[in-house]
């Protein structure tokens, strides 16, 4: 499952004029999970929900402040692994505008592992 292009105003950076500001960064998220059991019951509950991982990650990175969109990551990351139950997420944050010369600057960042499916069944490798 993914989500893209999810803009969220946050204070971000290492500069004091930056921790004064809310900037802007945009999240890119790939999430390993079983669709099987929602797209046989077609219920949003047997589900991974994107709009309420969304809706969390927008809750969490506009109250957040950090230096480094590093640490941003990595918390994102966390948190979306502990309350989501995400066994493998990869993700993108993008500061743009951090650099004058580039329309994008940011980190990716994968953790846990990957999940593949066969037989309407997920296989988390270990």
């Amino acid at each position: 499952m993914f989500l893209r292009g999810l803009r969220i105003e946050t204070t971000i950076g290492i500069y004091d004029w930056e921790k004064q500001i809310k900037q802007p960064v945009i999240l890119d998220l790939e999430m390993g999970a079983d669709v099987a059991k929602g797209a046989a019951s077609d219920r949003i509950e047997d589900a991974l929900d994107y709009k309420r991982v969304a809706k969390r990650l927008k809750e969490f990175v506009a109250a957040s402040r950090f230096e480094l969109v590093e640490t941003l990551a990595e918390r994102c990351a966390a948190l979306l692994r502990e309350e989501f139950g995400i066994p493998w997420l990869r993700l993108s944050v993008n500061k743009i505008g951090a650099v004058s010369d580039a329309t994008d600057v940011g980190v990716i960042i994968e953790r846990g592992e990957r999940v593949q499916t066969g037989m309407g069944r997920a296989v988390v490798h270990a």
